[in-house]
């Protein structure tokens, strides 16, 4: 199974890129944390639906046939990280790969995420793209290890 980390914005500081890899070579060869990263609307002129509808464009264009969508949104459920692992092995189960899709600076489009599978809360702060995507990466690694009895998460 592969998990897809489709996200809008190509350029990260080193230090994030860095952080982002580093918990990505940890998955196993059975399940493969993937990024892809679309370009960002130019911000300035356009309305933000309009920013978020060419966004989506992208993200859709990007997302593995038949794959299942989980949405990242501030409005999604809070899962905590043994929660997280059972969703994990719920996605493990169902055969199809997983993309979490985390949008632009306004966020995903109402449409893109009407039509997900999922929505999940990362977290209650605001967080820059950069950081969303190394907390996310660890997130599921770390629920990775609770699924495989890791003594990576003590609780």
């Amino acid at each position: 199974m592969k998990l897809w980390l489709v996200a809008v914005g190509q350029r990260l500081p080193a230090w994030a890129e860095t952080a982002y890899e580093d918990y990505a070579k940890r998955f196993p060869p059975e399940l493969r944390l993937q990024l892809k990263a679309v370009k960002a609307e130019p911000r300035g002129g356009s309305s933000a639906e309009r920013l978020m509808a060419a966004e989506a464009q992208r993200i859709e264009a990007a997302l593995p046939r038949g794959v299942r969508r989980i949405a990242l949104d501030e409005a999604g459920q809070r899962v905590t990280t043994v929660q997280l692992a059972d969703r994990l092995r719920a996605w493990m189960a169902d055969g199809r790969d997983a993309a979490l899709l985390i949008g632009g600076p306004d966020g995903l489009d109402p449409a893109l995420k009407a039509g997900a599978d999922e929505r999940l809360r990362l977290s209650d702060l605001t967080l820059p793209h950069a950081f969303a995507r190394v907390l996310l990466a660890e997130g599921l690694y770390r629920a990775w290890t609770v699924v495989t009895g890791h003594p990576y998460h003590r609780e």
